[in-house]
């Protein structure tokens, strides 16, 4: 068996640009689908800038909204360049990342995923 990995942007990015965090409640904004398939997997690797003048909370809601099974909760401080939120966490079999913050339309997430693939 041989391995590849393609490294890919998220699909909730438009061509690799951030991704604005409209929403201040689950279910949040789209960051990124995995992979459909059940074995091959999506290493996904997240970060996020604040544009605002306060400390602004955002809670990542990685494959399912459980707290605090699926939830991921952060204060990303006021315009301090790019905060990493998520540094190579795992999803596939069409898992969803979405993401909501305190404050509408002030964090953009940036990232990437590698997507690992078995042939």
């Amino acid at each position: 068996m041989a391995t590849t990995v393609s490294r890919i942007p998220l699909s909730g990015s438009t061509h690799g640009r951030g991704i604005k965090i409209a929403a201040t409640a689950t279910a949040g904004t789209l960051v990124h689908t995995a992979t459909t398939s059940a074995t091959d997997c999506d290493v996904v690797t997240l970060y996020a800038f604040n544009s605002s003048g306060s400390s602004v909370n955002l809670t990542i809601e990685w494959g399912g909204v459980s707290d605090p099974d699926d939830l991921i909760k952060l204060a990303i401080p006021a315009t301090s360049g790019l905060t990493l939120l998520c540094p190579d966490l795992v999803l596939r079999n069409t898992l969803v990342a979405r993401a909501f913050a305190g404050t509408a339309n002030v964090v953009t997430i940036h990232g990437f995923v590698n997507r690992v693939t078995t042939v």
